[in-house]
C-alpha cells in the first residue's frame, strides 16, 4: 500500500510526549522514524511508569507514543556523537525536538545554525512556553500550562479554587498542533524547495483549547464556562451514570421532563428561562433523581434522544475502552513492545480512505536499531569501533 509519507525521513529528538507524539503520527502515516535517544535509560518517559519498572515491564506510557519508530542510541555530549548526528541530519527531511533553548544553543542545533547546513530540514520544536520571552527557560509540563493559561480556573465547577484536569490534553493536542505544522512545512517545501521552523508550545495550546471562551473575553470581557451557563444534569440510573445537556435547545428542562414523563419544571417561575433553569437545576436535578435512578442507562439514553437532548452514559475509562462505538471506530490497535509482547494501545484517531494510518513497526528497546541504522548511513566498522570507544554509542 503506498503510503503519504513515504520516502519522508524524521529524526525524533523529542522526550515524555509532545515530540514523539508528532513522530508517531508522521510515522503511522509512512515517515521512516528514527528516535534518537540518551545512551542511558533513553527517553525520560521510559521510567515514568514505576509500577511497570519496579515489575521489569516496559512504561505504558512509552509504549502509547512510540510505535512505528526505530531507536539509535547516541551520547550527543560527545564530539563523535554530534558528528554521528549530523551524518544522520545530512539525510533527514525532519527534525523534531523538545530541547529548551539553552540547551538547543550548547548543543549547536539552533534553527539558524542548521538552516544553514541543511536548507531543505523542516526544523520541528517543542516547547513548554515558547522559544523567548519571559518563561522560555523553564521546563515545561502540561499541568503548569493549564495553570498559566487560566485553564485550571475556568474549568468545572467555579465554587472551586482550581481543577486541574488529570489528563494531559495539552500535551496531546500540542503534539498533534506539531504533527500538523510539519505537515504544513512539507507540503510548502515541494514548491519553494526550502524548510523552515515550526515552532509549538504548550502555553500557546492550552490557549488555544479555550478559543471561544478567550474570543468572548477579548471582544465582549464576558467569561463563558459551558458547565455552568447552560441547563445540565448527570443522574445515577439503575446500572450506571448518564449525563444530559441543554445546550443548543430553547427550554432544556421542558425537554427533560417530557422525556421523564413527569411534571413540566419549566412552568414554574424559578426555571421559566434558559438563564434560570441553569443558575437552578442544582435544585430541578434534586426532584428528578429519583425518576431516572428508576430507570437502566439504556432506557434514560433512549428516552433523552427521542426528545432530542444530548446525552450519553458516563463511563469510566475501561468501560470506555470497550464500548462497542469505540470498536466499531477501531480505536485500538494493537503493537509489538521489544519484540517480546503484543499490547493493545490507542491507535491514531485520523481516519484516510485510501492511505490510512498503519502500525508497521512496534516499540523498540533503547538502541535496539544502532548499528542498522547506522551502517544504512554508511557507517563502517571501524567508524562503529570509534564511536564506542568515545562513547558516544553504548
Amino acid at each position: 500500500m503506498s503510503r503519504v509519507l513515504d520516502g519522508i525521513r524524521v529524526l525524533d529528538l523529542g522526550e515524555i510526549m509532545q515530540g514523539p507524539l508528532a513522530a508517531q503520527v508522521l510515522g503511522d502515516f509512512g515517515a521512516d522514524v528514527i528516535k534518537v535517544e540518551r545512551g542511558i535509560g533513553g527517553d525520560m518517559m521510559r521510567s515514568l511508569d514505576r509500577a511497570a519498572g519496579e515489575a521489569g515491564e516496559p512504561c505504558s506510557y512509552f509504549v502509547a507514543v512510540n510505535r512505528n519508530k526505530r531507536s539509535v542510541s547516541l551520547n550527543l555530549k560527545t564530539r563523535e556523537g554530534m558528528d554521528a548526528l549530523h551524518r544522520l541530519l545530512a539525510r533527514a527531511d525532519v527534525l523534531v525536538h523538545s530541547y529548551r533553548p539553552a540547551a538547543v544553543r550548547r548543543l549547536g542545533l539552533t534553527y539558524a545554525e542548521l538552516a544553514e547546513r541543511y536548507p531543505k530540514l523542516v526544523y520541528a520544536s517543542a516547547s513548554g512556553f515558547g522559544e523567548s520571552g519571559p518563561y522560555a527557560h523553564k521546563a515545561g509540563q502540561d499541568m503548569l500550562a493549564q495553570s498559566l493559561s487560566g485553564m485550571a480556573r475556568t474549568v468545572g465547577d467555579p465554587n472551586l479554587t482550581a481543577h486541574i484536569l488529570p489528563v494531559p490534553v495539552v500535551d496531546y493536542a500540542s503534539g498533534m498542533a506539531l504533527a500538523q505544522g510539519i505537515l504544513a512545512a512539507l507540503l510548502e517545501r515541494e514548491r519553494s524547495g526550502r524548510g523552515q521552523h515550526v515552532s509549538v508550545n504548550l502555553l500557546d495550546t492550552a490557549l488555544a483549547l479555550q478559543t471561544l471562551e478567550s474570543a468572548s473575553l477579548l471582544m465582549y470581557q464576558r467569561e463563558t464556562n459551558w458547565v455552568t451557563d447552560w441547563y445540565s444534569g448527570i443522574f445515577e440510573t439503575s446500572d450506571g451514570m448518564v449525563t444530559v445537556l441543554g445546550l443548543f435547545r430553547e427550554n432544556a428542562l421542558h425537554l427533560v421532563c417530557k422525556a421523564l414523563e413527569v411534571e413540566d419544571l419549566s412552568r414554574r417561575p424559578e426555571f421559566a428561562t434558559a438563564e434560570l433553569q441553569a443558575r437552578n437545576k442544582d435544585k430541578a436535578n434534586e426532584s428528578l433523581r429519583d425518576t431516572v435512578r428508576a430507570l437502566t442507562t439504556d432506557d434514560a439514553i433512549a428516552r433523552f434522544d427521542a426528545t432530542d437532548l444530548l446525552s450519553a452514559p458516563l463511563l469510566t475509562l475501561e468501560e470506555a475502552l470497550a464500548h462497542p462505538q469505540v470498536l466499531e471506530n477501531g480505536t485500538i490497535t494493537q503493537v509489538e513492545v521489544g519484540g517480546r509482547r503484543t499490547t493493545r494501545i490507542l491507535g491514531n484517531p485520523v481516519k484516510l480512505s485510501r492511505t490510512p494510518a498503519t502500525t508497521r513497526r512496534g516499540v523498540a528497546d533503547v538502541g535496539e536499531h544502532t548499528e542498522p541504522v547506522l551502517r544504512e548511513f554508511g557507517f563502517t566498522d571501524d567508524d562503529l569501533a570509534r564511536l564506542r570507544a568515545s562513547g558516544a554509542v553504548r
